[in-house]
This record gives structure tokens, C-alpha cells and sequence, in this order.
């Protein structure tokens, strides 16, 4: 950690003004200030020199043999607005444990220089706050969050609206800036709040650490060839850019492997050996989990079986992982691949030796447990369910480790507190207070039925002739037509038959449908739009059934006109209660269900587009109770199915 400062004053100034806005993805942002009125400039960096010198001592001793996944800690001394401060950004990739590591490390140094004051931001911004949302005030939302989270002595402290503030006419606290965070906290440092119930809940990651610092960490027996071998022993953090231009190749990252010709290629699979190798267990996951075939030079290695051969086929990713990063023009400015490229030509002058024989077997053979890498997914549904069950002393190394279980536990826990929150409204979570909400109600809304009537007219295109010819067929009642007229009438809707799609025919008030449940008109006591609408919607529906939109199975066959009149003539009669349309009491169901198949084809369709992820089709087939089975592939080989060129299932390269 040197004092060099890595990042221009400009974008210093930007990042720190907009506080993580700027950010790329998966970063995350720390700073370290002194807040001491009474301390000369010169002073304050000395103080800073030495939080810099307790951060690396720290870090030797917590970090001893660890393998950060892209950005490792770094603090810089800086000048912003005229003070110094110690500033840093890492990026931490696909392992969010390095996030959180970083987390630590700083939360460890506030305990040991109890002056320094700690703000950490990431793409997301206040991932404290957002670890802590069921437990904050509801004032404190993203738009004012800003400056007002800070740790001191190991404490999750918070800056409070001012008075002003809350005896303002719309009540919303203003965004804090940096120099009046700093001014709040040298004035009013007592005023600061602190919750143990919000700290507690925003650094419940950190309990599991420093355990898990080295619990993150996996050793595999791998087959390499031997000049990739010394390049690991020589450093292992050389592991992790391997891995990730592995795991992020493209087509023309893959030119170079795939020659024919073993001379061309800096590490050909040529004078292999089998060592143990550290990994984190992102990296390893991502090596074992990509589908990825063999290079034509690796075809020719040996075939074994076992654990031998998920070995070599590590061992061939993690090789092709070195020959993409080292032979690729893009990264030939990153620090490892100068110092990978120095190596090598350290070893082709002759001022290096490879290991021998005699050298490696001194080396550690250590393989840990895989267990990890396997899910069993009937599992995982239990522990989401809250559901315990005895397991084997095999799987209970797995998934549903203590551990695994607690925090499913929380998370399963949080959502029900929050679909039980009764104080949540129809707009789903609420983080802001009643103060950023309109006090203005919406006014009562009344409903004129005769512009009801005339929108129905217009949505149906009825013309001003056919309403008047709708209105002369009315109800007996109202227009004074004798009611036998009317009850002979093929317009009655009470002896309206509609044939479904299996070629039945029965009474309206009978069949599912929106005009069965329409008034029968034969009263008055309605409006006299009621049998338009009726109308209307008798129309609609006769079209749509002749378009073929409301039949269930589109390939069942229509019935011919002789059929239809003779089962319009056996259903004359009107069903009772009980009775199902076009159906007798003691009628027989050894007929074929009809089943919506588009329907069915969609759902389907729509859970197998998942991909195994949550979504809509499994979240309905889960509401109605049904459990689809996995869509797997019976033939897909897995990583001891010994076959080199297709290793393991997973993104394709």
C-alpha cells in the first residue's frame, strides 16, 4: 500500500460527489477520513500513513495464503476538498465474499484507530442499508441516504434529519453533501444515531468471519503441465485472472488453442503432472461448471476414470485459462500477465529452472471435499419451505448444512414479514414515510349509466338505426308488447342456446359464460340500457365463437347442420339446477376431456423457458400444487463420464 495516489482528482471528485452513481459493475468504494477540527493538515496524513500501515499488517495476518478474485484491498492517501483522505475501490467479479471481506477489514480497523471514520458504497449504493431495509426508519430511503451512514469503533452510525427538516410543510429531508456530513459529525457527534437492532442486521454477513475466510477456499489434485505448475507455485493470485478469461473467452480469445502444432502454444500439454492447487471455490465452481471442448493438441492426452479424469479435464480448462490470458493482446497491460510473460523468459534464458521431479513431491497433495458443488434441488425446496428431514451423513455435509439452513431460514423469514406487513399498501414496499405521499385524496367516482350505455353502443359500433331497432324488441313491460311475443322471440335470452366446441348445444343461463349471468329483462327494474348491453354482448360472443377464438381445442372437428339441429331439438327442454348443459343427470362421463391445449402448450412452453430459474410458470404450477420435474437431459455427460470433449453441462463457450 503505497502512497501513490491510482485515480485522477477529476473522477476522485465525481465519485465521491455522486457516491457510487458512477460506479462499474460489481465495485465497491471505501473511504477513511479523520474528522478533527483541531488537527493540522500534516498531522492528519501521518495519522493516515499509520491506519495504511495497520491495514496491511492486518491483512498479512488475516489473509495469509487467500486469493482475491479480481481487486485486492488497497487504501491510497488522496486530497479531496483540501484534506487528505485514504481512498480505495476494488472490484470484486462473481465472489461477493470479497466484497464482504473488504467490509470486514475496514470494520476491524475503525476498532483499532478509533478516530477514523468509514463510509463503503457499492454499485448498488447503501448495501448496509439494503442488508438492513426491514429494520429502517422510513424516512431513511435511497434518495436521502447519501453521507449519512458512517462506522466508527466498530459502530453502524447514522446521521438524523435535521429539525428543520421535519417542520418543513412537505416534511421530505433534504440530501446531505460531504461537507456538511463532516460538519454534523464534528458538532454533533452525540446526535448520531445508533441502532443495535440495524447494525446488527446490516453486518450479519460478518459473524461468519474470520472462519470464512479460509472456508472459502478449495484444493483439487489437478493434471498440468509442468511450466504451468511453476507459474502457480511462484504465485497463486495468478490463478484467478486464469480462471476468469477462461470463464469470459470469446471466439477470438480461442484462435490460439486451436492449432494443431504443440510449438506454437506456450503451455502445450506436453511433460504433465498431477499437483494439488488452490482455488476459491467461485473459481473452481466456474471451471467445473462450463461445458468446454477439448483443443486438438489435449486430445491426445490419456483417457482415465474418476476422479483421475475430472482432474485432467480441470487441469485442461485451467491450461487453456492461462493460454488465452498470456496470448491475448488486451490484457497484455495487466500487471499479472507481465509478470507471467517475465517468468517465462526468465525460464527460456536459462536464469530459471522448472521444478523437478524430486522438488514435487515435497510440494502438499491436499484434495478437499466436493460435496458442495452438489445441490439437491428436493432439498433446497424443503429448506425454502421450512421443512426438516433426516438426512445421511453424505448429505448432511451439503446443501443443508447448518449454516445454508440459517440463512435460508432468514431469508425465508424476511419475506414472510413482508407479505404478513399490514401497513403495506397496494403499491407493494414502502420505504418512504407518509410525508412523501400526496395529501391529496382522489374524489368519489360516479357512474352516469346512460353514458355507460351509449360507450358500450359506440365500443360495439351499433349505429344509431340498430339501437333504435334494440329498442323495439325490449322487455314486454317496459314497451307494452305482449308477453307472448316476447317469449317467442329467438332474442330471448333465457332460451338463447350456444353450441360449445365439442358440438353440444344448450341454454345460455347454463354455460359459463358472461351473458348467463346478465339479467333475464323480464322486468323493469333495471335500466333500459341493461338488454342493449345484453345484446351487445349475445353478438359479441356468437361472432367470436364463429371466429373460432373461444373454442377450447382447435383441432376437434365440427359437427355437421343435421347433428346441430337434432341436439338443439334433444335439449330443448330447460336443465334442472343440478344439471350440467347438454348433459343429463344420469349421463355417463366416459367421454374425453376437452383440455385448452394452447393453454396447456404455453404454460409448458413458458416453464420450460425458465431454464430452471424462477418465473411465472412455475410460480403458477406451484400455486395450483403441482411439481414439474426438472428439465434435464438424460444423455448430458457428467464430470466423471470420462469423456474430454464434452466435460460438464453448462454455458456453452
Amino acid at each position: 500500500m503505497t502512497e501513490a495516489i491510482d485515480y485522477s482528482q477529476s473522477s476522485l471528485d465525481e465519485s465521491l460527489c455522486s457516491f457510487s452513481k458512477g460506479l462499474p459493475d460489481d465495485c465497491v468504494e471505501y473511504t477513511i477520513s479523520i474528522i478533527d477540527s483541531t488537527l493540522e493538515e500534516t498531522e492528519i496524513r501521518q495519522r493516515l500513513r499509520g491506519v495504511q500501515s495497520s491495514a496491511t499488517a492486518l491483512t498479512k495476518k488475516l489473509l495469509k495464503g487467500y486469493i482475491w478474485q479480481r481487486d485486492s484491498l488497497n487504501l491510497n492517501i488522496t486530497q479531496y476538498n483540501g484534506s487528505s483522505i485514504l481512498y480505495g475501490k476494488s472490484q470484486y467479479g462473481d465472489s461477493v465474499e470479497d466484497e464482504w471481506l473488504i467490509v470486514y477489514i475496514i470494520r476491524e480497523l475503525s476498532k483499532i484507530h478509533p478516530n477514523i471514520w468509514i463510509r463503503v458504497v457499492d454499485t448498488d449504493g447503501q448495501f448496509l442499508l439494503i442488508e438492513a431495509a426491514n429494520t429502517l426508519p422510513n424516512w431513511l430511503n435511497p434518495e436521502v441516504a447519501d453521507f449519512r451512514v458512517w462506522i466508527n469503533c466498530g459502530k453502524l452510525l447514522i446521521i438524523p434529519i435535521e429539525a428543520r427538516d421535519r417542520q418543513s410543510p412537505k416534511g421530505k429531508p433534504t440530501q446531505l453533501t460531504l461537507e456538511n456530513a463532516c460538519k454534523f459529525i464534528q458538532q454533533k457527534q452525540s446526535e448520531l444515531l445508533h441502532s443495535p437492532l440495524i447494525e446488527a442486521e446490516a453486518f450479519y454477513r460478518l459473524e461468519k468471519y474470520p472462519q470464512q475466510i479460509q472456508k472459502s477456499l478449495h484444493h483439487a489434485l489437478i493434471t498440468i503441465p509442468r511450466k504451468v505448475a511453476y507459474i502457480i507455485r511462484h504465485d497463486e493470485s495468478y490463478i484467478s485472472p486464469a480462471i476468469e478469461a477462461f470463464y469470459l473467452r470469446d471466439p477470438i480469445a480461442l484462435r490460439p488453442l486451436q492449432t494443431l502444432n504443440k510449438d506454437t502454444l506456450l503451455f502445450a500439454p506436453t511433460d504433465l503432472i498431477t499437483v494439488s492447487v488452490k482455488f476459491t471455490k467461485v473459481g473452481y465452481a466456474q471451471l467445473c461448471s462450463q461445458q468446454f471442448t477439448a483443443p486438438p493438441v489435449w486430445t491426445e492426452t490419456g483417457q482415465s476414470q474418476g476422479a483421475a479424469q475430472a482432474g485432467i479435464e480441470t487441469g485442461m480448462k485451467l491450461t487453456s485459462g492461462f493460454e488465452m490470458l498470456v496470448a491475448d493482446q488486451q490484457n497484455k497491460d495487466k500487471r499479472q500477465v507481465r509478470e507471467i510473460r517475465m517468468l517465462l523468459e526468465d525460464l527460456e534464458s536459462g536464469q530459471d529452472q522448472l521444478p523437478t521431479n524430486s522438488e514435487i513431491q515435497k510440494w502438499p497433495k491436499s484434495q478437499d471435499d466436493e460435496l458442495w458443488l452438489d445441490i439437491n434441488f428436493e432439498s433446497f425446496e424443503q429448506e425454502l419451505e421450512g421443512k426438516q428431514k433426516k438426512q445421511s451423513p453424505r448429505s448432511s455435509k451439503g446443501f443443508g448444512d447448518r449454516g445454508a439452513q440459517e440463512n435460508l431460514r432468514k431469508i425465508v423469514t424476511r419475506f414472510e414479514d413482508f407479505l404478513n406487513d399490514d401497513t403495506a399498501g397496494v403499491d407493494g414496499a414502502e420505504f418512504l414515510d407518509d410525508m412523501d405521499y400526496d395529501d391529496t385524496e382522489d374524489e368519489d367516482v360516479s357512474l352516469d349509466e346512460a353514458q355507460f350505455a351509449a360507450m358500450m353502443k359506440e365500443m360495439m359500433g351499433m349505429s344509431t338505426s340498430e339501437a333504435d331497432a334494440v329498442n323495439a324488441i325490449r322487455s314486454p313491460k317496459c314497451h307494452g308488447k305482449p308477453e307472448s311475443t316476447v317469449s317467442s322471440s329467438t332474442h330471448e335470452p333465457s332460451k338463447l342456446s350456444i353450441r360449445d366446441d365439442s358440438g353440444k348445444t344448450g341454454p345460455a343461463q347454463h354455460v359459463n359464460s358472461p351473458i348467463s349471468k346478465m339479467p333475464t329483462g323480464d322486468s323493469c327494474s333495471g335500466s333500459d340500457e341493461e338488454f342493449d348491453i345484453r345484446k351487445n354482448m349475445e353478438g359479441m360472443e356468437h361472432e367470436l365463437r364463429n371466429a373460432g377464438v373461444l373454442r377450447l381445442n382447435p383441432e376437434a372437428p365440427l359437427r355437421e347442420a343435421n347433428q346441430q339441429h337434432k341436439m338443439i331439438d334433444d335439449h330443448s327442454r330447460r336443465p334442472e339446477p343440478y344439471e350440467v348443459a347438454g348433459s343429463t343427470p344420469t349421463e355417463d362421463f366416459d367421454e374425453e376431456i376437452e383440455i385448452d391445449m394452447n393453454l396447456a402448450k404455453n404454460m409448458l412452453e413458458s416453464f420450460k423457458g425458465q431454464a430452471g430459474m424462477a418465473g411465472p410458470g412455475g410460480n403458477l404450477f406451484g400455486l395450483m400444487g403441482v411439481r414439474m420435474p426438472r428439465d434435464e437431459d438424460p444423455h448430458t455427460p457428467t464430470r466423471n463420464s470420462g469423456n474430454t470433449n464434452s466435460i460438464m453441462p453448462g454455458r456453452e463457450q
